[in-house]
């Protein structure tokens, strides 16, 4: 299915002056910045070890970029290049880390991060009107157009986004992560770029997490074989964290209908007085963790269509990967991503 009608009417916004509560969302970036930024643009998970990731250099281009604080822009992308850019071709290595660099197979890149950074970069220059160069937007798109698409085993004509360029896949069989498909970045650049592949790729992306929502499974990672889908190749088959995005990511693009976030607003429930939702299941379904970290449960407010508010204080001094996803639900809530957005 041709989804390049939800492009329509979805365009970018600055946070300044377009919603109530801007000074709490600029309180919340200046917070952000604080906790994981440095100030050389290196982007910090506490929780792995002050690890750096492209997901999370991409992921603060974009608020960033949403926030219209061009310096920080500025920083994040220069740190970004100097130190994840060491690939023969445009994509980013997916993990840096103190004192070492990028080592062993670190120099793999991470489809996720790489997507984000080419829309952060395409939405400094058409949005913001930031001094960023087209090639490097196309660079991406290209090489996440050659290397990280690939045939579908069931259907060779549709088009597979995978988690990396050397991730697992044969003709018969390919690693998918659900969590990676992000329609609205996919669709923006592939009309920018005019790569008609993307837009497959966000297609049968749809279809596909279509799929496994009418299997009641929204896996963090699942194998497409041809004869169906199986327990992924060197992963915990489990729905977990990197689930928790994807009906985030489907409402950003105006994809409320979508059945993937039905499911989502069953599961994202609170579970009792207190407040807390699940946030891990194991390959039966079955709940294996629960949180009540604000910023799990502002998704849950967005797939509910509530009121997601900007990150508080106890937001941002919690883990990293909890209030990156409060402030990107933030954003997604200011970019057409309510209830009356539905296509």
């Amino acid at each position: 299915m041709d989804r390049r009608i939800v492009l329509q009417g979805l365009g970018a916004s600055a946070l300044a002056g377009v919603a109530p509560g801007a000074a709490e969302v600029a309180d919340a970036w200046t917070m952000w910045k604080a906790r994981f930024l440095r100030d050389d643009g290196r982007v910090v998970d506490a929780e792995q070890g002050g690890i750096s990731h492209s997901e999370g250099q991409a992921y603060a281009l974009l608020l960033a970029q949403a926030a219209g604080d061009r310096a920080a822009f500025g920083r994040i992308e220069e740190w970004t290049r100097a130190h994840l850019l060491v690939r023969e071709d445009a994509l980013m290595a997916w993990r840096w880390t103190p004192g070492a660099g990028v080592v062993g197979d670190d120099w793999h890149n991470a489809t996720d991060g790489d997507l984000f950074r080419a829309w952060a970069l395409l939405r400094a220059r058409r949005d913001s009107g930031w001094e960023v160069a087209a090639g490097d937007v196309a660079a991406i798109v290209a090489d996440l157009s050659v290397s990280c698409l690939w045939p579908d085993p069931r259907a060779g004509e549709e088009l597979i986004l995978r988690p990396g360029a050397e991730a697992f896949a044969t003709d018969r069989r390919v690693l998918f992560n659900p969590s990676y498909i992000m329609p609205r970045a996919l669709r923006e650049l592939a009309e920018a770029a005019g790569n008609d592949r993307l837009m497959r790729a966000a297609d049968h992306g749809e279809t596909c997490l279509s799929e496994l929502a009418a299997r009641d499974m929204m896996p963090d990672w699942i194998d497409v074989t041809a004869d169906g889908f199986a327990e992924p190749t060197g992963h915990d088959l489990r729905s977990a964290y990197d689930a928790l995005r994807i009906s985030l990511y489907l409402v950003w693009s105006g994809r409320r209908d979508h059945p993937a976030v039905r499911m989502a607003q069953a599961r994202l429930a609170p579970d009792g007085a207190g407040g807390a939702i699940v946030v891990a299941r194991d390959a039966r379904g079955v709940p294996v963790a629960e949180s009540d970290l604000p910023g799990y449960l502002a998704l849950a407010r967005l797939v509910a269509c509530g009121e997601v508010n900007a990150p508080g204080r106890r937001s941002i001094e919690g883990p990293y990967y909890a209030a990156v996803l409060h402030m990107l639900a933030g954003v997604a809530t200011r970019e057409g991503a309510s209830c009356a957005s539905t296509q």
